[in-house]
């Protein structure tokens, strides 16, 4: 299932904005269009027909160029986007009421005419911002204090995708020339660097989520074939790969419980993958037919809730689609407890009629009238009889 948002001006990124109660907004970022200048609209999420509002309930104009990417806070409080010309802007995002929404911007004062940021990332936590230019420098923040953790202007040659760890403890890098880094966020240097063939590009990467595995997968070009590689984060070395797109990957998301993977390819095809088995789960086939997909992300409402999956993802040519993906809803916990109850009462139920239907030995009568034992002999009967013998006082 899959719905599209058709509005004025190509579509260069967008994000969900993960509220209360699952009422989730999306933050879309467009380029110029006429004399019109590039903006941020933000539109409402119905879960119920998955599909976003019509209109965006708030629009903000953005004067400094094109805005090239974008990233939400985990609170959904708070959107840092880069533009082409103005550095980073931070927008703080008030949402009192469903037609109450306000945008104040703010600026960055460390990011200001940094030139355009490919890359913008917050920690699982929050506490943590970093951001990857195209000229290859890599900034690290505290947050909100914008204490400088890593500032370093050679990083790479320039920024192809990020990612932080779960623990928030490493950064993951990688670059347009096929490299690809780990950054220690605690001593604010550079870990190591992947190892590679000389024929291989390492470009997409992601960290595992679930907690339990600690994996960092990316997706390496080797000519014109495409695979999916698993690195070890103890060890930094590689522990497998798959070939799961069969085709140049350009863009890779992992959802927020760490359960599944999906990738964008270059022609507009999506998969998405069960991590614990690694085997596709969904397909979408030219979903933004003949156009690289831009941006890929999972809805945040499926942390823990069984809700229904579901992924927005965007491209220049087609702009935004939200896709409800066919993989099967994980259980929540009281479904669970009542498949349990339920259960239990039919077990009750199959004793009791075993109880009401089955032989009269457990009906014994009870009182002056219970018998005796039986005769050995009514036990032990002839064996050419065909009956048992009646009971009786046992002779001794």
């Amino acid at each position: 299932m899959e719905n599209r948002a058709d509005h004025m001006g190509k579509v260069t990124c967008a994000s969900w904005i993960r509220r209360p109660e699952n009422e989730h907004l999306v933050v879309m970022g467009k380029s110029r269009h006429g004399d019109s200048p590039s903006v941020l609209e933000i539109f409402s999420y119905d879960s119920k027909i998955i599909s976003l509002s019509p209109s965006p309930k708030v629009v903000y104009e953005c004067e400094d160029g094109n805005i090239v990417s974008v990233a939400v806070h985990p609170s959904g409080d708070e959107i840092v986007c880069s533009t082409t010309t103005g550095g980073c802007k931070l927008l703080e995002f008030q949402h009192k009421e469903e037609e109450d929404i306000k945008i104040l911007a703010k600026d960055l004062p460390p990011l200001e005419g940094v030139g355009p940021q490919k890359c913008l990332a917050f920690s699982v936590d929050g506490a943590k911002f970093a951001t990857g230019g195209e000229d290859g420098h890599l900034r690290v923040f505290e947050w909100p204090s914008l204490r400088i953790l890593i500032d370093e202007p050679k990083a790479h040659k320039s920024f192809r995708d990020m990612d932080f760890s779960l623990d928030s403890e490493f950064l993951a890098s990688t670059s347009t020339d096929g490299s690809a880094r780990i950054w220690n966020l605690e001593d604010g240097v550079p870990l190591t660097t992947l190892t590679r063939n000389t024929d291989e590009k390492i470009e997409c990467c992601r960290f595992s989520k679930d907690g339990t595995k600690p994996f960092l997968f990316c997706t390496v070009q080797k000519g014109n074939k495409g695979v999916t590689v698993v690195w070890s984060i103890s060890t930094w070395e590689r522990i497998g790969y798959k070939r799961l797109l069969g085709k140049s990957a350009s863009v890779m998301s992992v959802s927020l419980d760490g359960k599944y993977l999906a990738l964008g390819s270059r022609d507009g095809d999506m998969i998405v993958v069960e991590v614990n088995n690694m085997v596709i789960s969904h397909v979408s086939k030219r979903l933004h037919l003949g156009t690289s997909i831009a941006s890929l992300e999972f809805c945040p409402s499926e942390r823990g809730k069984g809700a229904d999956r579901v992924v927005v993802s965007t491209s220049t040519e087609w702009g935004t689609v939200v896709t409800k993906l066919n993989v099967t809803p994980e259980w929540k916990e009281w479904q669970i407890y009542l498949v349990l109850l339920g259960l239990f009462m039919a077990s009750a139920v199959l004793f009791l009629i075993f109880f009401k239907n089955s032989d009269n030995f457990w009906n014994f009568p009870v009182g002056p009238n219970q018998p005796a034992k039986p005769r050995s002999g009514g036990i032990y009967h002839d064996s050419q009889s065909d009956e048992w013998g009646a009971f009786g006082p046992l002779d001794m």
